[in-house]
């Protein structure tokens, strides 16, 4: 068994993002690698954390592909499960006036099938922090199970339990998206909702109101601004961490980057704040390409930036 500090725990996605027009008339596709704790473990990995995954993908050419890019990572895969008679899942990224808008071919995947007979007890036992999010639980009402069973099992132990908000609105509706994403942060030291996903499940929009809002259901907020920064907010008071400004193309995985890093900051030691400011300058650097995957940077690239001032 391999003992891994930061667990996440969801659903890969083979990624198509258009990027250029090649001839005016044809968008371009690059393909590339998503899906956003997925993401997040690699963020994390780049950051110097070790980091594993939970899933399960197809015995596929997109599975394939991901069990590369996780061992290119550095990012433990011995708890992903491979299956015959489930595809991996697909998603594109167009880029329209209003930002990034996705379709996803997700129905019937591998890890929509994952069900808590499938959750790894003991590997969950010997991390530091378990870490999933609405989408992990959007996905079927088996791959719910799983995760409310994974964090049964991190509370048993110790380990502390980290929720990325991240509302997919087509994947079930809003009511039962509310409950269950409320009803997991309730269990969770670490709670990362955006302040988009947070007006649609809880109607305030003001941050504070919102933080207000979370911290009756766990003790550390990190809201997420998208290029307003982020707030962090405990019981005892609350910081804004102003944004980082670069040239952005595509946003597509920032707020996972933001996830990622702050995990492997915390668990580097650094105190929250800290770990906020460095993860809104990966946040920010993983705007700057296309994809969600390939812009996410490298410490050196974080630490160029916030020695900018």
């Amino acid at each position: 068994m391999s003992t891994v500090d930061l667990l996440c725990i969801g659903e890969p996605m083979l990624e198509f993002n258009q990027s250029t027009r090649d001839d005016q008339s044809r968008p371009l596709y690059l393909e590339g690698h998503g899906g956003d704790t997925s993401n997040a473990a690699i963020a994390a990995a780049r950051a110097g954390a070790r980091a594993g995954y939970i899933t399960a993908i197809g015995q596929d050419a997109p599975g394939e592909s991901f069990m590369k890019l996780w061992a290119d990572e550095g990012v433990d895969s011995s708890t992903v499960l491979r299956r015959a008679d489930a595809p991996t899942a697909v998603y594109f990224v167009r880029h329209g006036p209003e930002g990034h808008e996705f379709t996803f071919y997700r129905s019937g995947s591998a890890a929509s099938r994952l069900g808590p007979e499938d959750v790894p007890a003991e590997t969950i036992r010997h991390a530091k922090i378990l870490h999933l999010s609405g989408i992990s639980q959007a996905i079927s009402t088996s791959a719910c199970d799983a995760c409310f069973r994974a964090i049964e099992v991190a509370k048993e132990a110790g380990v502390k339990v980290s929720y990325d908000t991240n509302l997919r609105r087509p994947l079930w509706p809003l009511p039962r998206a509310r409950a269950i994403i409320h009803a997991a942060i309730a269990y969770a030291d670490i709670a990362l909702p955006s302040m988009d996903d947070a007006t649609a499940l809880t109607g305030l929009e003001d941050p504070d109101a919102v933080a207000d809002f979370y911290l009756r259901l766990s003790p550390l907020v990190l809201l997420k601004l998208g290029k307003e920064g982020s707030m962090v907010a405990t019981r005892d008071g609350r910081t804004r961490i102003p944004g980082r400004k670069v040239k952005a193309v595509d946003a597509t995985g920032a707020g996972d980057t933001f996830a990622g890093n702050v995990l492997a900051r915390i668990l580097a030691g650094d105190d929250v704040e800290e770990a906020a400011r460095y993860a809104n300058a990966a946040a920010a650097l993983a705007t700057t390409g296309y994809g969600a995957v390939a812009p996410m940077p490298r410490p050196d690239a974080v630490r160029a930036l916030l020695a900018e001032g």
